[in-house]
């Protein structure tokens, strides 16, 4: 036998409504009763107890609605149609950089904060690399998970200098499921600065079409020096300098980003502070193509509040369109009706004569009773 569940049963609570409603009509009717009385009115309200009955089942039924009600129908597979984005984040020093304001950092996180946004059923993980990279997050459709992931990321999560892109492009590459016939992209955000240019070898070594390659640069050609901050991460106490004690300045490398980017089947985008760089990725990626990711079985239900309600509808139309009230009558009409019994003749008793009015003619009988 099916069971009966409610898909909003947080709406039980209108009930409390429902009874203070018929109370109040209750004893409206009450008042209205003793009112007539008082004003010697007669014959009542009709039909007074079935119409309070029919208004508190009705508004009984229409809250039960509300609640949802519904039977279980059984499963139905559904299934999710999109592709793997990985996130290969720079967290080097270097990304501390404010040669683009606030800081090159920040930026990138605004950029896949931006992609979060517009992200429908496509997975996302993230791969922060510097010296070393790992895998952060792991593919997931999660959006809001991977807000919480970016919102962690800086550059104190990879201790050591430089910057090894090739190791975040080889783990990017291995972690992709390849059940799937959909694209699969790795979205490089980075300054560029790969000393050893290991990145563009280890690009050679993916050789499945299906993987592109999009980048986007952050920073600028002028560049800037490369703050260090204290220990609590909010003050600047000095600036990056290299071996002969000079100030650093970093600076955007876009043609190796370009050519990783040429080279993997995709696209090189230049970060700014209007974000229209966003845009195009986003058009660039709704271009490619996507497949079911994953199959899943989900509860079917059938819903029933539609009868609850049109008995609730009904109930309050027959209370509606019943009789309100007998004809009521004055007191002192009743009396006078009562008293009167023609339209003008007179039995009239005075002493001991009694006189009897014909009405019509104008003739009057006078009778001696003594």
């Amino acid at each position: 036998m099916p069971i009966l569940e409610f898909k909003y049963p947080f709406h039980a609570v209108f009930l409390i409504l429902a009874v203070l409603a018929v109370a109040f009509f209750v004893l409206a009717l009450g008042k209205k009763g003793r009112i007539m009385t008082a004003l010697h009115l007669e014959g009542g309200v009709r039909f007074k107890t079935l119409r309070a009955t029919l208004l508190g089942l009705g508004l009984g039924l229409v809250v039960f609605a509300l609640t949802g009600p519904q039977v279980f129908a059984g499963y139905a597979q559904a299934g999710k149609i999109g592709m793997d984005i990985y996130v290969l984040m720079d967290t080097s020093k270097s990304m501390l950089t404010s040669d683009i304001a606030p800081d090159r950092m920040t930026i990138a996180k605004k950029i896949v904060g931006n992609l979060l946004d517009h992200l429908r059923g496509d997975r996302i993980g993230f791969i922060p690399f510097a010296s070393e990279a790992y895998i952060q997050m792991p593919l997931t459709d999660d959006y809001q998970l991977a807000r919480m992931f970016l919102d962690v990321m800086d550059t104190d999560m990879i201790s050591g200098g430089g910057t090894n892109l090739a190791t975040a492009l080889r783990l990017a590459n291995e972690s992709f499921e390849r059940a799937s016939g959909a694209d699969r992209v790795i979205l490089i955000l980075s300054d560029g600065e790969e000393h050893d240019g290991s990145g563009l070898e280890a690009l050679q070594g993916i050789t499945d079409d299906r993987v592109k390659i999009y980048a986007v640069g952050v920073g600028t050609d002028k560049g800037g020096l490369v703050p260090v901050y204290n220990d609590a991460g909010d003050t600047v106490v000095g600036y990056m300098k290299d071996e002969d004690g000079n100030p650093i300045t970093s600076r955007l490398r876009a043609d190796i980003l370009a050519e990783l980017a040429r080279m993997g089947r995709g696209a090189y985008y230049q970060a700014t502070l209007q974000g229209g760089e966003t845009t195009s990725l986003l058009e660039d990626l709704s271009l490619l193509k996507r497949d079911d990711m994953e199959t899943e079985q989900i509860k079917k239900y059938s819903p029933l509040y539609q009868y609850f309600l049109g008995a609730g509808i009904l109930l309050f139309l027959v209370a509606w369109f019943l009789p309100d009230r007998r004809q009521a009558l004055s007191r002192a009409r009743r009396d006078r009706d009562r008293g009167a019994d023609g339209s003008g003749g007179t039995d009239r008793i005075v002493g001991t004569d009694r006189i009897v009015g014909t009405g019509g003619s104008g003739g009057v009988d006078r009778r001696e009773t003594g």
